[in-house]
């Protein structure tokens, strides 16, 4: 099912068939150095996959969607929005992951600037946040460049990150 659409890019819902390409950037240690759990074996990522297939259980209009270049149809990453509880209070993440071979062409921006969007006038959310592990500058820049800026340091069951955020009012 069709999420959104940028210039470049469709964000669709995860389907069986992305499993290879999803399994391959998983598989990255390069793309997965600042992921808290690492490379992901294709079981795991079949669960992900499972997990997320019709939008998060919990939270069906949140999830983590495929992203797919409108052009050739080719997935080139998976992005998308997920529910946490940060201090007690209900936060959504703003989350991107696009496939090396497309770094340095803009795609994670258009892609997080297309879901601040659908966030804020299709799911009416009123702020976004990014959890980005210190030392991540190429997912800090790409937060910055959608408006978010450094709010704190926080420690979870994951370790430390910085919490970016963004009001969308």
């Amino acid at each position: 099912m069709l999420i959104l659409e940028t210039p470049r890019l469709r964000l669709r819902h995860l389907e069986p068939a992305d499993l290879p390409a999803l399994a391959a950037l998983y598989a990255d240690p390069e793309i997965r150095r600042y992921y808290p759990d690492g490379k992901r074996t294709l079981a795991e990522t079949q669960a992900e996959l499972e997990w997320f297939q019709h939008g998060h259980p919990q939270h069906p209009e949140l999830g983590l969607w495929a992203v797919v270049d409108r052009h050739s149809g080719e997935f080139v990453g998976r992005c998308g929005l997920l529910p946490w509880q940060i201090d007690g209070r209900p936060e959504v993440e703003l989350a991107y992951l696009i496939d090396k071979r497309r770094w340095g062409r803009g795609l994670a921006p258009e892609a997080s600037l297309g879901i601040i969007d659908h966030a804020r006038d299709r799911l009416g959310l009123q702020r976004l946040i990014c959890l980005i592990t210190p030392g991540n500058q190429a997912s800090a820049r790409v937060a910055e460049k959608v408006g978010m800026r450094m709010e704190r340091e926080y420690t979870d069951e994951f370790g430390p990150c910085h919490i970016y955020g963004r009001s969308l009012a």
